[in-house]
């Protein structure tokens, strides 16, 4: 495979990955890739396995990746996601201390990072970047945990300028529409609906995408067909489940059979947190007050 060939084909990696095909990227032949290629597609395999909950296969072939930052931030990755958290941002720190210009550990490190909730940290460590639209991506994703739209808006904007038709900067700029809300909604819609349509790129991330931007959009029926038929054919996908709880709930619809369903599959989702937090608020404010019984 020469050069060109081989870059182009690590971009069919990358975008089979940020739109959810992990197993269709661990089955990518790479054999062919050229010899600076060949870390980046493993990488990529390396994470889509830990995103399909093989940690423990990839903690496995990763034993020996003390001296090559690339790898231990792959390894740290998986520690976060075992549950070995401590070990993840230890890890992580010692990585973003000593090799803070490596992109992989920019990237992988501000996402153990962030999942301790050392935003500020993860967003000082993914400034050093240059040029990686992962990390832009990043960068919007924090910034809408953080509840700063504006500065989301900005960092698209910015990216736009020298990245207009990457399929990151388009799924970011449609994560901020459905945040800033208003025509954004149908912005959104449109992006989503052409990946969930498209057999390449018809994925729970998609549909999800899709389905949420027609809630907003007021379309629950749609919203309900969408993930139904998605949940058809991946019945154990969390995100999902959890959107389908929240659509029943607007609905007015039941969702105790969806919320049992989740916890078996991922007790320390945060939809599940958030619903056990609330419940919590309720009943602490209940117990104010008390029925006044007339005799």
């Amino acid at each position: 495979m020469d050069p060109f060939s081989s870059e182009g084909e690590l971009l069919n990696m990358h975008n089979a990955f940020h739109s959810g095909q992990y197993q269709d990227v661990i089955d990518f032949e790479t054999a062919a890739f050229s010899t600076e290629n060949q870390t980046p597609a493993r990488l990529l395999k390396l994470r889509s396995q830990i995103a399909l909950g093989q940690t423990n296969e990839v903690l496995s072939s990763l034993s020996n990746s003390e001296n090559d930052p690339d790898l231990a931030s792959i390894q740290a990755l998986a520690q976060q996601a075992a549950g070995n958290t401590d070990a993840a941002l230890q890890l992580t720190q010692d990585l973003a201390e000593n090799y803070p210009e490596n992109v992989n550990v920019q990237v992988l490190g501000a996402i153990v990072l962030q999942a301790h909730g050392n935003s500020e940290e993860a967003l000082a460590l993914l400034s050093k970047h240059q040029g990686s639209l992962e990390a832009v991506a990043l960068i919007v994703q924090i910034h809408l945990q953080q509840n700063r739209a504006d500065l989301a808006v900005k960092e698209v904007q910015s990216a736009k300028r020298w990245a207009q038709d990457s399929l990151l900067v388009n799924l970011a700029e449609s994560w901020v529409g459905l945040r800033v809300g208003g025509e954004k909604y149908q912005s959104a819609f449109y992006v989503y609906e052409e990946l969930a349509s498209a057999p390449s790129t018809s994925t729970p991330l998609s549909i999800v995408g899709q389905a949420v931007a027609e809630l907003h959009l007021g379309r629950l029926p749609e919203a309900e067909a969408a993930l139904n038929t998605a949940l058809e054919r991946y019945p154990t996908d969390t995100e999902l489940i959890a959107n389908s709880i929240v659509l029943n709930v607007l609905a007015g619809k039941p969702s105790e059979e969806l919320e049992s369903q989740l916890q078996q599959i991922d007790p320390s989702h945060a939809l599940l947190a958030d619903i056990e937090e609330k419940g919590a608020f309720f009943d602490t404010a209940a117990a104010k007050y008390s029925p006044k019984v007339s005799s």
